[in-house]
């Protein structure tokens, strides 16, 4: 059984982009091997934030995670901050880092353009999410195409530390879904859709209304061929939505295009947004019922402490690996 681990910050609503590129891949993978959830609220604090804000998006995660099929008896789920080994690994790997290839990450880049206020913490976050990932022994990350210079970056740091130090890392490998690892934005399908996109008709949020989710696929670009094929080049938009489509009703890019081939761009979108509405309202039905239940912090609490025993054992080699603190008497 390989261990797998999985952050996510809690900046907002998850999108549906990320429940079929992630957390449904996730509800699978549970079954056959030793999964870890992170909620990452200590990324998330690399931009300034309210903290009522944070804690409330940090438990509405959580809930999502549950209701989206997460089971606490099949993985850990835990909120990063309350394992204090995140933190402290953190240091150790900034520690091997060097500043030339933290300023290389795409994301520092495009996120400190143009600013002269810019956090520290943008450009030393890859060695927290690094720890983060080597604190459990992690043989497999599933991530989105967008996190996989980072992932990478975690690869280095552990293989360095293996060589400088001694050998207790698993070099983790990047795992990327074949299908559904990009949706892209409904407004704009050359963008991946994200929570981030100031136009909240780009993307799906997992927990909008069914009349929302209706209107935003209506307004959803297309072209003006108003023939339903897949054709990622030609035809962005109404390949995205045949992704969607897909991944939400069971059946193929293939099935689908033969049955909405004639139907006109109008049914088309319809049937994507019930498709859609069908998957969401169960989990909405669910996180409503976790958000302010003793239920929720019960799990939390059991995630934390098991995620905060095994961390403390990495953490504990790590350091003694680098000579850190009294070597104990025998």
């Amino acid at each position: 059984m390989k261990t797998v681990f999985s952050g996510i910050q809690p900046s907002g609503t998850l999108t549906l982009g990320n429940y079929l590129g992630a957390m449904k891949n996730f509800v699978d993978m549970q079954e056959d091997e030793d999964c870890y959830f992170c909620i990452v609220d200590q990324h998330a604090i690399t931009v300034p934030q309210k903290k009522e804000d944070l804690r409330r998006n940090t438990r509405s995660l959580a809930a999502l995670y549950l209701a989206a099929g997460i089971s606490q008896e099949k993985s850990t789920l835990f909120i990063q901050s309350e394992v204090p080994a995140h933190a402290q690994m953190a240091w150790m790997m900034q520690c091997i880092s060097y500043i030339g290839e933290l300023e290389r990450m795409t994301q520092f880049k495009d996120k400190s353009s143009g600013s002269d206020a810019v956090s520290a913490a943008l450009l030393t976050y890859p060695p927290l999410m690094a720890a983060d990932i080597l604190l459990y022994g992690t043989d497999v990350v599933p991530v989105g195409e967008d996190q996989k210079q980072h992932l990478e970056l975690t690869r280095n740091l552990a293989s360095r530390f293996n060589t400088q130090y001694n050998d207790i890392f698993t070099v983790p490998e990047v795992r990327i879904p074949k299908v559904g690892a990009r949706i892209m934005a409904l407004n704009d399908p050359e963008k991946k859709m994200s929570k981030s996109n100031p136009k909240a008709k780009s993307y799906i949020s997992m927990l909008d209304e069914p009349d929302t989710i209706r209107k935003k696929f209506r307004s959803a670009v297309t072209d003006s061929e108003g023939i339903v094929a897949f054709d990622k080049e030609n035809k962005a938009g109404i390949s995205n939505l045949l992704t969607i489509f897909s991944l939400c009703s069971g059946d193929s890019i293939e099935q689908l295009e033969e049955k909405y081939r004639d139907s006109g761009y109008g049914a088309f979108k319809d049937a994507v947004a019930e498709a859609v509405i069908s998957v969401l309202s169960p989990i909405q039905e669910r996180w409503k019922e976790l958000m302010d239940s003793a239920e929720l912090d019960d799990i939390l609490d059991e995630g934390a402490a098991r995620a905060d025993k095994k961390a403390a054992k990495m953490l504990a080699k790590a350091e003694r690996a680098m000579g850190l603190g009294r070597q104990k008497r025998r």
